[in-house]
């Protein structure tokens, strides 16, 4: 490799926890990789460099014309002259995006954000595909502690009842019962011909589902010990009946549990979440995600416990033959933006004969690509697949605009050639937390639109852009006053009446990045 300096860290990663079993040699995958550096390298420097003149101008103009902007148009002018701003496409944007798994394209549910770096943390977010209500209820504040339903270290029986009034409450909504009667009437439940739910009520009568299709699968006897799982708006919902449990015992139908699909995907994060600094850092990184895409990650928790990722669930069907479901959330992975550098791999310049370090970006394309393809090979019989469409889902944050995700598109499709990859295997998810992206965003979309996947608000990542992009203006509101601004809502909505105009709905996800407040649930 005489056009690379690769940390030895990196190379014996490669070499023995992430090349063996994708078909690409470790001498494929590095001289494919010095060849998009040496291509694709000068460009990345190239959109770096615009970047900071456009920034220049937006100063310049900030300081010609100090204090809030009053001429609107001008200022769109303005922006429109320097092409910080590009004219409306005049060709197709419509999302043409095939080979989407479910979870992404149709299926509205919770995503969750994790760092690579801990293989605990990301497998505790890809088994959180399921979660118990029961637990969610008893230990957060969407129970009240008041009137004797502490929580305690004890269980109290209080605040056992009030989660299952809670559950009784949720189930009238999305499973309602025929008769006008309720759930918290309910005290047996059995099937009929592994196709009807029939649910004993107070007063010796029995009730059915309103809507039966709601019914999908089954497994075990649910009259004493067995699992009943409905299904609603594409989610699962099980109810898990064990009469003998300590907690079904207390229930009149022996509901010993209800387990929800909760998050339905997650980002695995090599960016904000993670502090992933130099070689070894990134050698944790991409082994951790080697062994997701694998599905042989594990955790020693210590006392003889590990954690693993969790099978699939695998009950009959009320059609007749089996019913299986993902055990796990679909995973994405997060690379860093294309204005990150890393020494862990320098590139020599064959102009000046220089050693420079290499776009990070580009790093985690060709690692986390090489990754997937684990998963990609992998037989549909596998129960630890991630991808069922034989697809890989990149994240991208920081983009700067059309150029920018255009240039990202260049680096995937050479990582699918570099790998032997069909076009489009991987595919996009443009973080819309850049104001260059969003004024831009239909050019954005159109740039990537084979291949886009997601578009998401990141308001505070927003935020940040848009107070680096008008630092010249003056100051700016205090933090609450911007949670609450005109713009915010504006930009929300703009990206949501975007994607609906290119028609992302069902091939990919419109997304809202949250406001923390983690003791409020």
């Amino acid at each position: 490799m005489e056009h690379l300096k690769i940390s030895p860290t990196l190379v014996s990663a490669l070499r023995d926890h992430i090349a063996p079993g994708t078909g690409i040699s470790p001498e494929q995958f590095w001289s494919s990789f010095a060849q998009a550096v040496q291509v694709l390298g000068p460009k990345n420097k190239a959109a770096l460099a615009k970047r900071d003149a456009l920034q220049r101008q937006i100063d310049q103009y900030h300081a010609q014309h100090p204090g809030l902007i009053t001429d609107e148009e001008a200022y769109k002018a303005f922006l429109l002259d320097i092409g910080y701003l590009l004219p409306e496409p005049t060709t197709d944007c419509t999302v043409q995006t095939t080979h989407v798994d479910p979870e992404i394209s149709t299926v509205a549910g919770p995503q969750l954000v994790v760092p690579a770096d801990n293989a605990r943390y990301a497998l505790n977010a890809a088994n959180a595909r399921w979660g118990s209500l029961y637990d969610g209820l008893y230990g957060t504040n969407v129970i009240g502690e008041d009137n004797g339903a502490t929580k305690g270290q004890e269980y109290n029986p209080i605040r056992g009842q009030r989660v299952f009034d809670y559950t009784h409450a949720f189930l009238d909504e999305i499973a309602p019962l025929t008769g006008e009667r309720f759930w918290n009437e309910v005290n047996t439940i059995t099937l009929v011909s592994n196709q009807t739910l029939r649910l004993g009520v107070k007063g010796g009568q029995f009730v059915a589902l309103r809507t039966p299709s709601l019914l999908v699968g089954f497994g075990g006897d649910p009259a004493q010990k067995g699992e009943v799982v409905l299904k609603h708006h594409g989610l699962h919902v099980i109810l898990v009946v064990d009469r003998a449990d300590a907690v079904g015992s207390t229930h009149p139908a022996g509901l010993s549990g209800v387990t929800l699909e909760a998050a339905v995907s997650t980002i695995i994060d090599f960016e904000d979440s993670v502090s992933a600094v130099d070689a070894e850092d990134k050698a944790q990184v991409y082994t951790n995600f080697a062994g997701l895409m694998r599905g042989d990650l594990k955790a020693d928790l210590g006392r003889g416990r590990v954690r693993r990722l969790t099978p699939d669930k695998k009950y009959q069907s009320c059609n007749g033959g089996a019913l299986t479901l993902p055990g796990r959330s679909l995973m994405l992975c997060r690379n860093v933006g294309m204005h990150m550098y890393t020494n862990a791999v320098q590139c020599k310049n064959t102009s000046t004969g220089a050693w420079e370090d290499v776009p990070e970006g580009m790093l985690d394309c060709w690692f986390s690509t090489l990754a997937a393809m684990h998963d990609i090979r992998k037989t549909p019989s596998n129960d630890v697949q991630n991808s069922r469409f034989g697809s890989f889902y990149i994240v991208k944050p920081k983009m700067h605009g059309s150029e920018e995700v255009a240039l990202t598109v260049e680096v995937m499709q050479a990582v699918e050639v570099a790998f032997g990859l069909p076009p489009r295997t991987v595919k996009m998810g443009i973080m819309d937390e850049e104001r260059r992206t969003t004024v831009n965003l239909k050019r954005c979309i159109m740039e990537a639109r084979d291949r886009l996947i997601f578009i998401n608000t990141g308001f505070l990542d927003r935020t940040g852009d848009e107070i680096h992009t008008s630092m010249c203006a003056g100051p700016v509101v205090p933090k609450k006053m911007i949670a609450v601004a005109e713009w915010r809502k504006a930009y929300e909505d703009w990206n949501v009446d975007v994607g609906m105009e290119t028609k992302l709905v069902g091939k990919g996800q419109i997304g809202k990045g949250m406001w923390a407040e983690p003791d409020d649930m």
